[in-house]
């Protein structure tokens, strides 16, 4: 196929305006930027949302207001929210809420137990970051949020942070409450118990999926986010961009917004001959129910 679903994850559970001031935080800018990612070439918008004072939200009556703000608009792109936020120490019952009250095409899956984050600063002679975030408590956990997401008819997008969360998604698979084609999103570059982002160890995870799958990498950072898209696709994947994972369009410019990262991402493509696929064309490849 020629053509390439491009994800544009919008503003994360982490970073804030102090990282860049242009992330969107308010329902407000995070619908504006999404309009503006989907009119560069986005088919997927990655969604999760924040309070007031632009902490990580789950409050569902929030992505409500996001989501009708992006249809309102005319929008049809495919709408990803967030199951995400145990970083900020989300509980995980509020995180999954969405899935049922709102029941996107697709929501983020986290299928892990869980990763010790942090590095070390040699200059400061200390551990920077350094915390262990809970996803999951156990396999019967994990079984039962991906329950949820089938009745519901959401698509999962299956967060992998390593290899051996991999064996988590194939042990899903046995139980039979993954359908696909499975959409697997390789987390990538952060440090502590994740993946370093390189083309070995992109060739690896690869070499491992379930058959069928369709997978995206999520690069993180500036030094990481642009330059594995084209590894990505050589390799036939699907590409992610956007101000969750990375700040800046170039070295030391901060990106104005999400619709710049998207249309540097749609240059990339096009130079190595593919098309940015359309939300129908997504929706078609990943066998998903429609517009909502």
């Amino acid at each position: 196929m020629n053509r390439v679903i491009v994800t544009c994850a919008l503003t994360g559970a982490q970073q804030g305006k102090e990282a860049n001031p242009h992330l969107p935080e308010q329902p407000d800018e995070i619908v504006a930027q999404a309009i503006e990612a989907w009119e560069a070439g986005a088919a997927i918008l990655h969604i999760h949302a924040r309070d007031t004072d632009g902490r990580a939200s789950a409050d569902v009556n929030t992505f409500r207001t996001i989501c009708e703000g992006i249809r309102a608009a005319g929008c049809d792109a495919v709408l990803n929210l967030t199951t995400g936020g145990a970083v900020a120490g989300l509980p995980l019952e509020d995180r999954v809420r969405v899935v049922p009250e709102l029941q996107p095409e697709i929501a983020s899956f986290s299928v892990g137990g869980g990763s010790l984050l942090g590095r070390w600063d040699s200059k400061a002679d200390t551990w920077v970051n350094d915390r262990f975030v809970p996803l999951f408590s156990s396999h019967g956990e994990l079984e039962r949020v991906a329950r949820v997401f089938q009745e519901n008819g959401v698509r999962p997008e299956l967060e992998v942070y390593h290899a051996g969360m991999l064996n988590n998604v194939r042990d899903l698979i046995s139980r039979g409450v993954l359908d696909e084609p499975m959409l697997i999103n390789f987390v990538t570059g952060i440090p502590g118990e994740i993946t370093e982002a390189t083309v070995k160890n992109l060739v690896f995870l690869v070499d491992n999926l379930p058959p069928n799958a369709v997978w995206q990498v999520s690069a993180i950072g500036a030094r990481n986010h642009f330059r594995m898209v084209g590894a990505v696709l050589a390799m036939g994947g699907q590409v992610r961009v956007g101000m969750e994972d990375n700040v800046y369009l170039a070295p030391g410019e901060l990106a104005r917004s999400n619709g710049q990262i998207v249309e540097k991402a749609v240059r990339i493509i096009r130079e190595v001959g593919f098309e940015p696929a359309s939300p129908d064309e997504a929706r078609e490849a990943l066998r998903l129910r429609g517009s909502t």
